[in-house]
């Protein structure tokens, strides 16, 4: 049985469970006669959890650990020389057992030994699989039928059930934050690896790059200088944010203070939709469009724009971050307090005086805190420069030539068939926890502006 066909077949019982719950509190309130502690859908809950969630802990610590004890159980199957061959060798071996079992095969004949350990992980599987269904359907029904019995009018039934989500939803928490806290980790050990090889000074203060795609003790390693990737970073945000800054803030101003309701309820939404464009699309649509139209048109004037260009790519980007800043910013003028813009107009300003003199200063808080997450979006992007930028990574402050990015650059060094333990491939370590900082301390700073303003005006 598949495993999504035992979850759905679970999430089914469990909606049975809440309708039995749901009828047994009501047969026990009687109509009405009888008062209950909680509502009759708390009760379902409840008989829901209690059927579910034993069943679904089984499942899923079955399903962890049960391919450690077949590979445990093969592998003492396995002829004496085989077992005693590296794990790397074992676990070719394995794959090639597990290929067998599953009715895939391998391309050459298989041995005897193999043949008769793939019979032996079937039957394991066959075994393991029914095991498990008859003590996922046990703990259900138990669960069932323990938790109707237990339904009485004394039953705290909505507090166990918050009890429950509570605990979920810390759990979730707990995922996400380890989650996060392994990724820095994970970026930080390789990053340190690479520190082994290159000097942290000559990384971030270099201003060459030019990596050697060298064997490891070669000697020549290469130039690992930081500068002219965050520079290209820089400057195509900086030409992201100068389009995307002031049109998106305009429009985010005539949304909330001028556009008539049923403009506003078209508008908005489909302004929205430009978030939700593939980056992918961008990229083609800069690649296509408009780097050569920034090109015929440089020529036109006498200028020499190349088709792949910071410039290129950093228009593209700011047309897709067009909706992070009127979105946010539309949201954070109309929290503006009714009181304020009536007293003012009351004094005699206009309307435009108004927004100008006392909606702005009032919203500035949250409107720099969302240009802020807008520039972290920018400086993250891979895609768009990936195709537009032109992957060249010189130090130069000619927005009409080409440039790269510290995401373009990452892309590149762990793109092909490369050593993992070379300078080479450990540099995107490096730069990807350069660029998590980076982010990062905009992320912060923009948080900490936003929760300023929150803080003034709710």
């Amino acid at each position: 049985m598949d495993n999504w066909i035992m979850i759905g077949a679970l999430l089914l019982l469990m909606g049975f469970a809440y309708q039995f719950g749901v009828l047994r509190s009501r047969s026990v309130a009687a109509g009405g006669a009888v008062r209950m502690h909680s509502r009759p859908g708390y009760y379902g809950l409840l008989v829901a959890l209690w059927c579910g969630l034993p069943a679904l802990a089984v499942f899923l610590l079955w399903s962890m650990i049960e391919p450690s004890m077949i590979r445990s159980v093969v592998i003492e199957q396995l002829p004496p020389e085989v077992a005693a061959l590296d794990g790397n060798q074992i676990n070719v071996i394995l794959r090639r057992v597990e290929s067998i079992a599953s009715g895939f095969g391998v391309s050459d004949q298989p041995a005897a030994y193999e043949l008769a350990a793939a019979a032996r992980v079937s039957e394991l599987q066959g075994t393991g699989r029914m095991s498990m269904i008859a003590l996922m359907a046990a703990l259900a029904v138990g669960g069932l039928v323990f938790t109707l019995r237990r339904i009485s009018p004394a039953l705290r039934a909505r507090n166990k059930v918050e009890s429950v989500v509570q605990t979920l939803l810390i759990i979730c928490s707990t995922i996400a934050i380890l989650t996060t806290i392994g990724i820095v980790l994970s970026m930080l050990g390789e990053a340190m690896r690479f520190f082994q090889f290159v000097n942290p000074v000559d990384f971030f203060f270099g201003t060459v790059w030019n990596p050697r795609f060298s064997t490891v003790g070669s000697g020549d390693q290469g130039q690992f200088g930081l500068l002219p990737l965050l520079w290209g970073t820089i400057m195509v945000s900086i030409v992201a944010l100068l389009i995307a800054v002031p049109i998106g803030l305009m429009t985010a101003i005539y949304m909330a203070e001028y556009a008539p309701g049923w403009l506003r309820s078209v508008a908005k939404p489909v302004i929205e939709v430009l978030a939700g464009i593939p980056t992918i699309v961008y990229g083609f649509f800069a690649l296509v469009t408009v780097g050569p139209f920034f090109h015929g048109l440089g020529l036109a004037v006498g200028l020499d724009v190349r088709a792949t260009s910071a410039l290129t790519a950093g228009v593209v980007m700011g047309i897709m971050i067009i909706p992070f800043v009127s979105s946010l910013s539309d949201d954070i003028i109309t929290q503006v307090p009714r009181a304020m813009r009536d007293g003012s107009l009351g004094l005699g300003a206009t309307k435009a005086e108004t927004i100008r003199n006392v909606v702005l200063p009032a919203a500035l808080p949250g409107i720099v805190g969302a240009f802020l997450l807008a520039a972290s979006r920018a400086i993250g992007e891979t895609m768009i420069v990936v195709l537009a930028a032109g992957n060249s990574p010189v130090l130069h402050a000619n927005p009409f030539e080409a440039v790269s990015t510290v995401t373009v650059t990452i892309v590149n060094q762990l793109t092909g068939d490369l050593d993992f333990a070379s300078p080479q491939s450990l540099v995107a370590f490096a730069l990807g926890l350069t660029l998590f900082v980076i982010t990062l301390a905009l992320n912060v700073v923009a948080l900490y502006i936003v929760r300023k303003y929150r803080e003034q005006y709710e």
